[in-house]
């Protein structure tokens, strides 16, 4: 089966249209203590369902090298107490940021969390710096099937599409 990989943008803040949790029991809350066996915890756990194999036989140098890099930001969903997922925000080298993994873990699917996840994710990564220029994410028909409606949903226009 072919992969397509589509790619989406924004380029301002004002192109978002958020999308909030209205019950009051979803935050999010940066990581700020670095670990890396977070990030690769939840990328195992949030990417079983959707086929996410390009970290999954990594080493832990490999993890730990990718979770410390000091580009990385990594930020946690809780939904009351529950861990409920994750998302991380990776700076680019031209003044853009990138949504690298983006996730719910599997019992949260289909609660409408997703748009108040990713409402967080844009507005984290236009906050991150003054000389952002551009907040951008990829997925591909391997995902969630209402991921890219939900990107879209949220003001990001596709830029360029992939198939392998």
């Amino acid at each position: 089966m072919s992969i397509v990989t589509i790619y989406l943008e924004m380029h301002s803040l004002d192109q978002l249209r958020p999308k909030r949790c209205a019950d009051g029991h979803f935050h999010i809350e940066e990581k700020t203590e670095h670990d890396w066996r977070f990030n690769r915890d939840l990328y195992l756990a949030v990417g079983q369902m959707w086929s996410w194999n390009d970290k999954r036989m990594w080493s832990d140098e490999q993890w730990k090298e990718y979770g410390l890099a000091p580009e990385l930001r990594t930020f946690a969903a809780y939904y009351e107490q529950s861990l409920a997922g994750y998302y991380e925000l990776r700076r680019d080298h031209r003044d853009g940021v990138e949504i690298a993994y983006f996730g719910l873990l599997p019992e949260f699917i289909g609660r409408g969390l997703g748009g108040a996840l990713l409402t967080n994710a844009i507005e984290e990564a236009w906050r991150s710096s003054p000389s952002i220029n551009r907040v951008w994410v990829h997925t591909c028909n391997f995902d969630h099937p209402a991921a890219l409606s939900n990107y879209q949903a949220r003001g990001m226009v596709i830029y360029k599409r992939e198939t392998t």
